[in-house]
């Protein structure tokens, strides 16, 4: 047991996967079609669900497609239903909303994750390509206990003691903020800058354990 578990680290530490050991099924390529990207409104409560469309084979929803769990994996290949919009290398979901303007904000519960990226990513981004590693993401991530805010393969390491079981993002289109949000005091913990141009979705990467998100929520005072 002690190689794949090797080779699961190396995988999560660089944003990569691999084929998982045992064959899962999914829901058919008919059902995966109906969902649609939708184009928000301005309003600071962001209501969102996962897109299985995009989601990696090694990931699975649950709770409404509300949270992520990712799975062992090994060297036989998921059957998933075929999807240009699915993620292919790298174990990321985007959720099911489009961003176009306003200010946003939505919370991840990730005590149950030692190594996962949360934040934003645009909706047409290559799959191809791993959130953070690109000039059309923007994530923070957690692994080796540290915190770290993540673009264009540049790497920030961020200043926050310990691990909480939740935390919020807080997205301002128009300003170019992206926040990690203490839900507890709360406050912005640190933020990325950047230049937001084309409709973006919330973005998650995980290599341990699972996520579970919480949209439609308001924004919390003192944050602006």
């Amino acid at each position: 047991m002690a190689a794949p578990f090797r080779a699961a680290c190396v995988c999560y530490l660089a944003g990569r996967t691999v084929a998982p050991f045992s064959v899962r099924h999914r829901r058919a390529d008919g059902l995966l079609d109906e969902r649609r990207y939708v184009t928000m409104s301005t309003c600071s409560n962001l209501q969102f669900r996962l897109d299985e469309r995009t989601a990696h084979s090694s990931l699975d929803l649950f709770k409404k497609d509300t949270g992520i769990i990712y799975r062992m994996l090994g060297p036989d290949p998921t059957y998933v239903p075929r999807n240009p919009e699915r993620f292919r290398d790298w174990a990321v979901v985007l959720g099911d909303e489009k961003i176009n303007s306003g200010r946003h904000y939505w919370e991840v519960t990730v005590k149950k994750s030692q190594a996962f990226r949360l934040g934003l990513a645009e909706a047409l981004m290559s799959r191809d390509e791993c959130v953070g590693t690109n000039t059309c993401s923007w994530v923070f991530g957690y692994a080796h206990r540290k915190w770290f805010a993540m673009t264009n393969n540049k790497i920030v390491p961020v200043k926050l003691i310990g691990k909480p079981d939740r935390v919020g993002i807080l997205l301002d289109y128009e300003a170019g903020l992206l926040g990690l949000v203490d839900t507890e005091k709360p406050r912005i913990i640190h933020s990325i800058r950047g230049q937001f141009k084309a409709p973006l979705c919330p973005a998650f990467g995980l290599w341990d354990g699972e996520l579970l998100t919480h949209s439609g929520l308001e924004e919390p005072e003192g944050l602006k």
